[in-house]
């Protein structure tokens, strides 16, 4: 076969395959133009999650006719001043992007410099169809309509309409994180669903982006190390989520997603957080532009490092010294009031207060001794738990032996007929929880405990559509669950082998394990997920101080329950220390 050069049309289908993969994709490029063009607001408009329409107006310097036109050819650019790709300061550059959008969809662009007429050009799928005066307020203006539509290989592998939008939603607040002196707006379906206005601090605009208790919640980042600048916030260990998705990571105000950079935050907080756990972070790193190249991925998503072990280095140290600094410090302590709920057991008056053993007066001057015991007058005690004894079993008798106390209130000690036993109480309750609600699903279903007062927890609107899609399941589990506005669900009942404790936690919790969901999964192995998550949220806490009697029911439970070796995140529950080993340790064999 021949050679041959391949027509303009084609050229551009193809860069938009590299540069266009959904309507985010869209999002990306034009907001990213708008930033690029010094504008103050933005305002951002889709319908069917962009696969319809994509509108992005701003307030940036415009272009003339002669540029608008010029901007629709391939690799045309006004970021690149000179021929040094390598001290690129924008956040486009390639001059792909319009052309791209403009060859797999109708692009509409009008556009306005302060003190000139304003100018609008429409071009669909490739072909220049019409041109003229516009009447606009200075800045540009971008209509996409109708993406792919001409292209079905593609349109058919978009996924949802709910699901674009999300991704839509996500482009648009990293770019809003990394210019809080923006203010940004967001419109899908005519409903506005994000709102930020500029001139924020960073800390402000990353909590009104991700979640409003961050701020109260986090440790401000600012470190320097060679030349490198790492800024931020970074939540406490304590403020965690169940997936990886509440990372936000920017290299010279860039939204990036690399994996050297997401590494290094499991590497800081290693020793802090369970694994399956996942800090809430934004960092911010700032780089000398020869440092690092930016043009590595034809969408800017990812980039590479000059010195990467430089880099990992000072996001490590970084994050480890400022969570060193927070000290104590944990999520928010409840509220003055709140503590003031808790009562201490009154005291009866002096006069009520009998002392049945010796009724007659002591001599002056001799020690009088009260006896605290009760009486019929003395008030009850409130809730005091009192000690139980009971004879304590045999060790001959069960494989994980007889509890003998606990360590750290989160490790039980076991004495077995061959050696020493120690439970992480908090990961074996996981595992028999899930075991508990897998073998009830089995059998119909979880019962479920009706809340006394409906609770509604407030999750951003992906995460609500992700559970309302999903309620018929969710109440096979017996959590009960119903849409509230558009960024909340009301909870009416949750699984009775839960109780009624963190509520809000456990649907935040349920609406990330969704999110990370593959499409691949069978029902089956979904509904394992969200049992495992559920489970997490059911079981004893590491912290919480057993009695013995509940210490070798646990026991007992995990002898007759599968797979109760390992928790539902794959670490061990118990470990054993033989008689031969302990012997070892103090020398005797």
């Amino acid at each position: 076969m021949s050679i041959r050069r391949l027509p303009e049309h084609l050229v551009n289908r193809i860069a938009a395959g590299e540069v266009v993969e959904r309507p985010a994709s869209a999002l990306k490029e034009l907001v990213e133009n708008a930033v690029d063009a010094g504008a103050t607001r933005i305002a951002v408009r889709l319908q069917a999650g962009g696969t319809e329409r994509i509108e992005v107006i701003d307030d940036g310097c415009g272009m003339s006719p002669p540029e608008m036109a010029l901007a629709l050819e391939r690799h045309a650019t006004s970021k690149l001043p000179d021929d040094a790709i390598d001290q690129v300061t924008t956040l486009g550059f390639r001059g792909e992007a319009l052309p791209s959008i403009a060859s797999v969809a109708r692009l509409t662009m009008e556009s306005r410099v302060r003190g000139a007429e304003g100018w609008a050009l429409t071009v669909d799928n490739g072909t220049r169809v019409s041109e003229g005066p516009a009447a606009l307020p200075p800045g540009t203006r971008v209509l996409v309509e109708d993406l792919f539509a001409r292209v079905p290989a593609r349109r058919k592998f978009l996924r949802s309409a709910r699901a674009e939008y999300g991704a839509s939603l996500d482009v648009v607040k990293r770019l809003a994180m990394a210019r809080p002196d923006i203010a940004f707006s967001v419109e899908h379906d005519g409903r506005r669903v994000l709102s930020v206005q500029g001139g924020e601090t960073r800390p402000e605009r990353v909590a009104a982006l991700t979640d409003r208790a961050l701020f109260d919640n986090s440790v401000a980042i600012d470190f320097a190390r060679e030349g490198l600048v790492l800024g931020g916030v970074a939540g406490l260990p304590t403020f965690n989520r169940g997936v990886a998705d509440h990372q936000y990571l920017f290299v010279n105000g860039r939204p990036v997603k690399d994996r050297l950079l997401a590494g290094a935050v499991r590497g800081a907080y290693a020793e802090m957080l369970a694994r399956d756990r996942h800090p809430v972070v934004a960092l911010f790193l700032d780089v000398p532009a020869d440092a690092v190249d930016v043009n590595v991925h034809p969408a800017k998503t990812e980039v590479r490092f000059r010195d990467p072990a430089l880099a990992r280095g000072l996001i490590v140290s970084g994050l480890r010294r400022a969570l060193d600094e927070a000290g104590h410090r944990s999520v928010q302590r409840p509220s003055e009031a709140a503590l003031g709920m808790w009562q201490s057991e009154p005291e009866a008056p002096p006069q009520q207060l009998w002392d049945y053993r010796d009724t007659t007066p002591a001599p002056v001057g001799a020690a009088v001794v009260h006896d605290r015991r009760p009486t019929f007058l003395t008030p009850p005690p409130q809730a005091r738990a009192e000690p139980a004894y009971a004879p304590v079993p045999e060790t001959i008798q069960f494989p994980l032996g007889v509890a003998r106390g606990q360590v750290a209130k989160t490790y039980i000690v076991a004495e077995a007929e061959d050696g020493l036993v120690l439970v992480d109480q908090h990961a074996a309750h996981e595992r028999l929880v899930l075991e508990r609600m897998r073998r009830a699903m089995t059998n119909g279903g979880v019962a479920s405990q009706a809340l006394l007062l409906a609770e509604v927890v407030e999750l951003d609107e992906p995460g609500c559509d992700r559970l309302e899609a999903r309620i018929e399941e969710l109440t096979q589990f017996g959590l009960e669950l119903e849409r509230f506005g558009p960024r909340a669900m009301l909870v009416r009942a949750v699984p009775a082998a839960l109780g009624t404790g963190d509520v809000h936690g456990l649907v935040t919790d349920l609406a990330d394990e969704l999110a990370s969901f593959d499409e691949a999964l069978s029902l089956k192995e979904k509904l394992d997920h969200v049992a495992a998550t559920m489970a997490c949220h059911g079981s004893v806490r590491a912290g919480r101080v057993l009695s013995v009697a509940e210490m070798n029911a646990l026991l007992r439970e995990m002898e007759v329950t599968p797979h109760s070796g390992q928790c539902n995140h794959g670490r061990p529950t118990w470990v054993k220390l033989a008689h031969g080993d302990i012997e070892k340790l103090f020398g005797r064999k």
